[in-house]
């Protein structure tokens, strides 16, 4: 597309607020063109087929369909239309949720009416934009996971081992055949290395990083 066309966008947010808000920012630029509203992704991808947009400014949370399922239907029968996801939110999942589903920008909805404007040429013409927020969770889903922090001897590990089965602190030390006191020392030990405070903690901690077999 040539920088100087009209741009055809179509806005998909369930808020009417919101929609009313960009359709207005759209009218106070000359080359930026209102071509349908939708309340939902099942609405957007029918009026894809009547309307046929450039750019598509796609809220994420959404009944009916949200906007992950609507872009990635969307773009199967029209890949030539530009996605900019819009949302309030900059979890890890959905960023990469709707950039896997073929979206080329992820914006927040606090943008300026300048940087939305510029960011919908840039899509008109194959150019992704990514908020700063957006860059930065895709940044730190490339490197590789931290290992948890834990050193734990062979001995605490049989002591979580049995405090995750749910054993008081005497219980284990008759099956370890130990004295509570060393339990003790040992369970604090581990509470310490995990970075918890709690048993209840320990146990959430453990099972998630897999330091015991259940």
């Amino acid at each position: 597309m040539n920088a100087s066309q009209t741009i055809r966008v179509m806005l998909v947010d369930d808020h009417n607020v919101v929609r009313s808000g960009l359709a207005t920012f759209l009218r106070a630029y000359e080359n930026l063109e209102l071509v349908g509203e939708a309340r939902n992704g099942l609405e957007a991808v029918n009026l894809c087929h009547r309307n046929k947009p450039d750019v598509i400014l796609m809220d994420l949370m959404m009944p009916e369909m949200d906007g992950i399922a609507a872009t990635r239907a969307i773009l199967a029968d029209y890949p030539d239309i530009k996605i900019i996801a819009m949302t309030s939110f900059e979890e890890e999942e959905l960023v990469q949720g709707v950039l896997a589903a073929g979206a080329i920008s992820y914006l927040l909805k606090n943008v300026t009416s300048d940087e939305l404007a510029a960011a919908i040429r840039a899509a008109s013409l194959g150019k992704s934009t990514l908020s700063p927020e957006a860059a930065r969770v895709l940044v730190q889903a490339t490197r590789p996971a931290e290992q948890p922090l834990y050193d734990l001897t062979e001995r605490e590990k049989e002591v979580l081992d049995l405090v995750v089965q749910g054993q008081s602190n005497q219980q284990i030390a008759e099956a370890l055949v130990i004295s509570v006191a060393t339990v003790k020392a040992h369970v604090s030990s581990i509470l310490s290395k995990l970075q918890v405070s709690s048993r209840a903690e320990a146990i959430a901690y453990a099972i998630k990083h897999k330091l015991v077999t259940l």
